[in-house]
Formats: structure tokens, C-alpha cells, sequence
């Protein structure tokens, strides 16, 4: 026999994968599984708190739990291709280039990423959408000594990491993967509410030791997580 909290969560989990319930949708109140289940109040929680674990859920303090969106998952160790992850998955994808400057290196920037204060490189900032919502606010440097094609490029038809990806050869690439609050001008672009969480990819590629690109993927943290599959060299057991 199934244990009641087992039995709740396995409900749910149906409906949302059958599709009963959409993403966005409201599901039962927590007073209203009870009575469904005659079962504590306790009960009802440790599984609605086991699909929010899952990502099935999002649990919102006063409003209820909802069916969460779908994610798109990313392999850590891999380049990122948000345009092709996005369609791959069978999803809506569209771009805007938010600026884009020729600009030179600061010094904060130059020690950051380990090259000479001044040297020329080409600033753009885009946005990308999925499904018609804000994915990711992008920030990037392109190195214009290293890739000096990018200065006239316009990318009206492919964003600039899709780009850079047919147009250099990388040989090292150096990922940072860490968790901030949105501060005003990141919401805004996200759709957001000023402090609410979001995931932060940062990534350098290099060619032969000169870099190509640095660039800052911000995503909103319930929309989107890092994942990946890893096996030994060798097998020892």
C-alpha cells in the first residue's frame, strides 16, 4: 500500500505530465488536498515539498503552488548554444541585440581576464527569449585582436555566442556558474521582480592562449538549471 503523502504526490505528478494541469496553473490548496485525502496538513506538505524539490511545482507564500514551466536544461561542460538548445527542445526562440559598441578593455576588466588595460574589443548586451518570455540577459566581450570580422558584424540574423561558434575555433573554455538577487535593470529586461533570484553563467574561450570572448549569462532562477551526465576515464569497479 501506498503511503497518503505518496499517493498526493503521485497525483499530481501525473496530471502535470498528462497535461491536466498546464504550466502556470494553480493546484489544489493545501486545505483542500487535505480534505481530498483526510490526511494532516503535515502530509499534504512533505509532498507538495518533494515536487518542489523535483521542479514540478513552485511554492509562492500566501498565493499557493503552481505547475512550473518547463526547463531547458544545459550541460555544464559544454559550450552554450541558447538558440539551438531552445529549438532542439521544441521551443520558440528569438533574439534582440540591446547594444553593441566598440570599446576598449578597463583595467578591472584587463586583470579579469588576464589581458593588456586598453586593448579594443567590441561591448554587446542581448536579450533572449523563449516561448515569447524572457531566457537570459547576455553581456559579452568579443576580443577584436583575436576575432576582427566581429567589428562589422551586425548579427541581425544569429546572436553573437551562435556566431562565434561557426565563425573561431575555441581550445580552452573556463566556466563560472554562480547565484545573485536581480538588481533593477536586470529584472526589468527579465521580467522579474527586483531581488529575486537568478542563475549566472560567466565564460571565457580561448584561441591558442588569446581570448575570444568573455561573456555573462543571467537566468532567471525558475526558469532555467545546469545539468550533467559524468563517467570515469576508466571504469574500476
Amino acid at each position: 500500500m501506498k503511503s497518503i503523502h505518496q499517493r498526493i504526490y503521485d497525483d499530481i505528478e501525473t496530471k502535470i505530465m498528462d497535461g491536466t494541469w498546464q504550466p502556470g496553473q494553480r493546484i489544489p490548496f493545501e486545505h483542500e488536498l487535505e480534505l481530498e485525502y483526510g490526511c494532516s496538513r503535515m502530509t499534504v506538505n512533505k509532498a507538495l515539498t518533494a515536487l518542489a524539490d523535483r521542479g514540478m511545482i513552485l511554492r509562492k507564500r500566501r498565493a499557493g503552488s503552481f505547475v512550473a514551466p518547463p526547463q531547458i536544461d544545459r550541460t555544464v561542460m559544454e559550450i552554450q548554444d541558447i538558440a539551438a538548445d531552445a529549438r532542439s527542445a521544441g521551443h520558440e526562440y528569438t533574439f534582440q541585440i540591446l547594444s553593441s559598441r566598440v570599446d576598449r578593455l578597463t583595467p578591472a576588466e584587463a586583470v579579469k581576464l588576464g589581458e593588456e588595460s586598453g586593448k579594443e574589443m567590441l561591448r554587446l548586451s542581448c536579450l533572449h527569449v523563449v516561448d515569447q518570455k524572457a531566457h537570459a540577459l547576455e553581456h559579452r566581450i568579443i576580443m577584436l585582436d583575436t576575432v576582427p570580422r566581429a567589428r562589422f558584424e551586425t548579427f541581425e540574423t544569429k546572436p553573437p555566442g551562435s556566431w562565434l561558434l561557426e565563425q573561431v575555433p575555441w581550445s580552452e573554455a573556463r566556466h563560472v556558474i554562480k547565484a545573485i538577487a536581480a538588481d533593477s535593470t536586470t529584472a526589468k529586461a527579465l521580467g522579474m521582480q527586483k531581488g529575486e533570484p537568478c542563475l549566472v553563467l560567466s565564460r571565457q574561450t580561448w584561441q591558442s592562449g588569446r581570448t575570444v570572448t568573455f561573456a555573462e549569462l543571467v537566468h532567471p532562477g525558475d526558469r532555467y538549471q545546469f545539468a550533467g551526465v559524468f563517467r570515469p576515464l576508466s571504469a574500476t569497479t
